[in-house]
């Protein structure tokens, strides 16, 4: 007579040795005490835009007591600030779409054409990343003054797409390369040509890197400074960013007035980049993966 043995399960220890579910508090204070470092002088900035100079001179780190609405008002109503911000918005869609619409064509070419100088031509692109705009801005400016472009928005959009190339494509190319090639077999079947298998399935299934390329080049636009400084000598084709600092030499003694105007200049960017983050990060994971 055989007796069996019924094997009785073990309740499962929670695993990471104690630690809560939902990760090490100091994790999160960490986490927050960076985002309030970060926070914080944005924040003094907007609300100083609500105080006057004098609550500035007594108190610097008080609250508006009142809060005043003068700074912002004087702000948004002056003709030189929505001219900044006209040439700033024509700078920055124009840039993107120069840079959606050439990274796009030479990813594809990278990522689904087989010639000898792919690989080279790629690694040109890839080291177009080590070399900043500021390193460049003296032979850029001398450039820019021999076609004639200064004090244009020419001198500005064009090599603004030129640096943002090289970031384009090292984003775009794997998700073109990620494309099944059975599927462009399966168009050119059915009688679509390499330019409709590229607007009809290249571009859709690109999008999220699309969208991320293009956020990031809007961005970048809209935040450049050193090279409307150097480019730009009329006020009437100001930017936002070399406007605040003609601002702020202006009005260096109203200090009030001077935190309104930069306050204003720099959230239409957190607005775009906030609605966008999830974008950007989503693209970029599609890239690393692919």
């Amino acid at each position: 007579m055989t007796t069996s043995t019924i094997a009785i399960p073990r309740a499962r220890r929670p695993r990471g040795n104690g630690r809560l579910p939902w990760g090490s508090p100091a994790i999160y204070f960490g986490a927050l005490v960076v985002i309030a470092l970060m926070l914080a002088p944005i924040a003094y900035i907007i609300v100083g835009g609500f105080r006057t100079n004098a609550q500035i001179t007594a108190d610097p780190s008080g609250l508006p007591s009142p809060w005043v609405t003068k700074n912002y008002a004087e702000v948004l109503g002056s003709t030189t600030f929505w001219g900044e911000v006209a040439n700033s918005t024509v700078a920055a869609v124009v840039t993107t779409i120069g840079v959606v619409a050439l990274g796009l064509m030479a990813s594809y070419v990278l990522a689904r054409y087989r010639f000898r100088a792919r690989g080279l031509l790629y690694a040109v692109f890839a080291a177009g990343l080590m070399f900043p705009m500021t390193v460049a801005i003296t032979p850029l400016y001398i450039v820019v003054r021999n076609l004639g472009l200064m004090n244009s928005m020419a001198g500005i959009i064009l090599p603004q797409i030129a640096f943002a190339l090289p970031a384009t494509i090292i984003i775009l190319v794997p998700f073109l390369r990620a494309i099944p090639d059975e599927i462009e077999e399966a168009a050119s079947i059915d009688g679509c040509s390499r330019l409709g298998f590229f607007w009809r399935m290249v571009v859709p299934l690109a999008l999220p890197g699309v969208i991320t390329v293009g956020i990031l080049a809007y961005i970048a636009s809209w935040n450049s400074y050193i090279l409307p400084l150097f480019i730009l000598n009329n006020e009437a084709a100001f930017t936002l960013p070399l406007g605040v600092q003609a601002f702020a030499s202006q009005y260096s003694v109203d200090t009030a007035k001077v935190l309104a105007f930069t306050s204003l200049s720099m959230i239409p960017a957190l607005i775009f980049f906030s609605i966008f983050e999830r974008r950007i990060v989503g693209g970029l994971t599609g890239a690393v993966k692919g």
